[in-house]
């Protein structure tokens, strides 16, 4: 019973439509999913294989998005999968409207997201453009918002995020992403924010690239001044016990 209403309450604030396809033989499973939700401030619709998203709709821009390269997927969906993503979202508005109506008195439950993970997509070259990743996990209802700065001032240009992606708990996942050229002693920061934080969660990252051979070269530089004064000290004291003799 108590599991029921969890369920429930979580429909009061979306409602997402969920569509899997399993593909045989079964030593070869492919799934295949279409989500779709709505809230009263957002919406979503898009398209998985494997967990990755191959579609979704910014209906901010009103048009479908390949979030992958296309040198790693040529697949297009047909004409009008745009417009079918809006005509969607009416009839999710309206059945969520007669799901509230019926369930106005039961409470929101709200789940906070997992401390951000910052990670980096390929392997640090100052000067070399790159991309900056904030993941976040577990939280409910969606979506989180994430802010980006450097060196501790706001950053929106170069900045993309992911539609919420469901996890098999019903909790969601989400991740930012961040366009930008590495620079020695750049610090940058992610911040997310949800309705259940109190205060936005952040996570630091920080440019520190060590210039080859530098390290080794100081501390052989430093051996050899090292062994020259020693030879100049037994040289000196060399020649003074010849003269006092």
């Amino acid at each position: 019973m108590m599991k029921t209403m969890m369920k429930v309450m979580k429909m009061l604030e979306l409602l997402l439509i969920l569509s899997g396809v399993l593909c045989v033989p079964a030593e070869d499973l492919h799934e295949d999913l279409h989500i779709y939700g709505c809230s009263d401030s957002d919406g979503e619709d898009m398209y998985t294989l494997e967990g990755e998203e191959l579609w979704y709709t910014d209906f901010k821009k009103n048009r479908g998005v390949y979030p992958l390269p296309d040198f790693s997927n040529s697949f297009r969906y047909e004409e009008g999968t745009y417009e079918n993503a809006v005509a969607n979202q009416q009839v999710c508005k309206d059945n969520l409207k007669k799901d509230r109506n019926a369930m106005k008195d039961i409470p929101l439950e709200s789940d906070p997201p997992s401390s951000p993970i910052i990670y980096i997509r390929d392997q640090v070259e100052l000067g070399v453009q790159n991309t900056l990743i904030c993941h976040v996990t577990g939280f409910y209802p969606a979506p989180v918002k994430v802010y980006w700065t450097k060196n501790e001032k706001n950053v929106t240009e170069g900045t993309s995020i992911n539609v919420p992606y469901p996890n098999k708990d019903g909790s969601f996942s989400q991740s930012s992403r961040l366009e930008f050229t590495p620079q020695q002693g750049d610090m940058y920061s992610c911040s997310v924010s949800h309705p259940s934080l109190s205060q936005p969660l952040t996570r630091i990252w920080g440019v520190e690239v060590q210039q080859p051979g530098v390290g080794p070269a100081v501390f052989c530089g430093l051996g050899v001044t090292i062994g020259l004064l020693g030879v100049a000290a037994g040289t000196f004291f060399l020649i003074k016990g010849n003269e006092c003799s």
